[in-house]
């Protein structure tokens, strides 16, 4: 198992990937550990120097002016805790807790946050411990960060709230520490504040969800050649020289990876000189790279934007090299909100192009020469006449989930917070846009298997029996209906897998 290190210049995405989906283990780095000493005894100052500085000897938001004693600072640090754990709804996935926790320990490792390693260090104790705070669904505004959701992981440190059980259950987090022979957690003046206010919630499910985007961008230019060399199209608009006249780099290189998918088939060849052939396929067959390379070059967007925060300080107040307090609107989410919701857009459009061709491959009067929806005997047996309505109302639900949640403010805290972001719902939302867009890539590539295969005894691309095999594996051949949600299922295994891409890839180079 491999070990993540944060340092004082904070992590990469691949650690972050490694920590929530593979359980890597954590360690901090001597410079880290150093940043945060030198920045705890600037706090430790103003402490003693008994000056009124947000978030050390105030109240916070909208209790601002509210000055604390010295006796009472750790009260309020924990109190803040406890009434931040405010969230409701179902808990989110456990990659998600775990990419947040290690984002927040990146945060504080970066020297500015004024608060003891000792904070930071018991960050990483959870996340090698295996626990993984219950962190509900709904609470974040995506302003002053993801309070709620990092409040609920504050409160395990301090020995207290849910863990969430290895059976999805909710076990006492005072136990949760006891069982692996943690100790709570007592805050300091500062550090409850800083364990909350942050990013680190959004953050974390952009990165993964870059990660995911990435795979299902290049699987939408494999089901799409599919599909084209089952309804006959042409490869002639995949050519290089086409694109490079509209040099959008994503169109580049889906038109690369498609063209490339469609070369060594007799199904292509067959029709390849046929005057009777149509002079231009529709546009959901022609413009995949135009639409699937829009979606490359968004993606590509929201990397640099993820990029940019992961070398940032997400934090108010922040502290300051040279003994400055500051506060600071660094917090505020809109910048990963807007690279979540143009990504959604993206990722849903993907989805709807994949499914209209998945619509003419069922058509008898479109499809050229298929079977009406796929199936050998139509009448008696529907095919997959269903397996496309499903996808039509996944395709529908995304245009629903692509409408931007950044433009949805919502004033709190007595209007002392009153622009918020909504970047944690915009990456929630993404989510399930990719988790729908799955489930269409997989429609269109039980389609295409299914239609390459009723071209026999023209074999299609090496692509393209790939794919054939790998469907045929867990859905069996064209023929009699059968029960379909398993089909289904399995093909979106395969889809979301890495084995049939890597099969392919075999045979045909890599894809990018």
């Amino acid at each position: 198992m491999s070990t993540v290190t944060i340092t004082a210049a904070g992590v990469t995405p691949a650690d972050v990937l490694a920590v929530a989906r593979r359980d890597a283990k954590v360690q901090i780095s001597a410079d880290a550990l150093a940043a945060m000493t030198a920045s705890r005894a600037i706090v430790d100052n103003i402490e003693r120097e008994g000056r009124p500085v947000y978030g050390v000897s105030t109240g916070f938001g909208a209790l601002a002016n509210t000055f604390v004693s010295p006796d009472r600072r750790a009260e309020l640090q924990h109190s803040l805790i406890r009434s931040h754990a405010a969230g409701v709804g179902a808990p989110m996935p456990r990659e998600v807790v775990r990419a947040m926790m290690l984002l927040r320990a990146r945060s504080l490792a970066l020297g500015r946050s004024g608060v003891r390693p000792l904070i930071a260090q018991s960050l990483v104790d959870l996340l090698n411990a295996g626990i993984t705070p219950w962190t509900p669904e709904h609470g974040s505004l995506g302003a002053s960060g993801d309070l709620a959701p990092l409040a609920h992981c504050a409160l395990v440190l301090m020995g207290e709230g849910w863990v969430l059980g290895a059976d999805g259950t909710r076990v006492d987090g005072a136990k949760a520490l006891a069982d692996a022979g943690l100790r709570p957690v007592e805050l300091a003046a500062k550090e409850g504040l800083a364990l909350i206010n942050g990013t680190d919630g959004m953050l974390g499910m952009l990165l993964l969800a870059l990660d995911d985007a990435a795979h299902l961008f290049t699987m939408a230019d494999v089901t799409a050649a599919l599909a084209i060399e089952a309804m006959l199209g042409s490869d002639r608009p995949f050519q290089p020289e086409i694109h490079a006249i509209r040099p959008h780099p994503g169109q580049g290189v889906s038109a690369a990876n498609i063209h490339r998918l469609l070369q060594g088939s007799a199904v292509m060849d067959s029709h390849r000189d046929d005057i009777d052939h149509a002079v231009q396929d529709a546009y959901s067959m022609r413009c995949a790279p135009q639409v699937a390379g829009a979606a490359r070059d968004t993606l590509d967007f929201a990397a640099t934007t993820a990029a940019r925060e992961l070398v940032s300080v997400v934090d108010n107040p922040v502290v300051l090299p040279d003994g400055r307090v500051e506060s600071t609107g660094n917090f505020h989410g809109a910048p990963l909100g807007f690279a979540a919701d143009f990504l959604a857009i993206a990722a849903a459009e993907v989805g709807a192009i994949a499914e209209r061709r998945v619509d003419r491959l069922l058509d008898v009067t479109r499809s050229r020469d298929l079977p009406p929806f796929l199936a050998p005997d139509a009448g008696v047996n529907s095919g997959l006449m269903i397996a496309q309505y499903t996808a039509a109302g996944v395709v529908a639900e995304n245009r629903r989930l692509a409408s931007p949640a950044s433009v949805d403010s919502v004033p709190t805290s007595g209007m002392q917070e009153d622009h918020v972001s909504m970047g944690w719902a915009a990456a929630v939302k993404l989510r399930r846009v990719l988790d729908n867009l799955t489930s269409v890539l997989a429609v269109e590539l039980l389609a295409g298997a299914r239609g390459l295969r009723l071209r026999a005894p023209l074999t299609p691309s090496p692509a393209g029996r790939a794919a054939v095999e790998a469907v045929a594996a867990v859905g069996g051949e064209p023929g009699p209906d059968v029960f379909m949600a398993p089909v289904m299922e399995a093909c979106r295994g395969l889809v979301a897998g890495r084995e049939l891409r890597e099969r392919i890839e075999t045979r045909v180079g890599p894809l990018q």
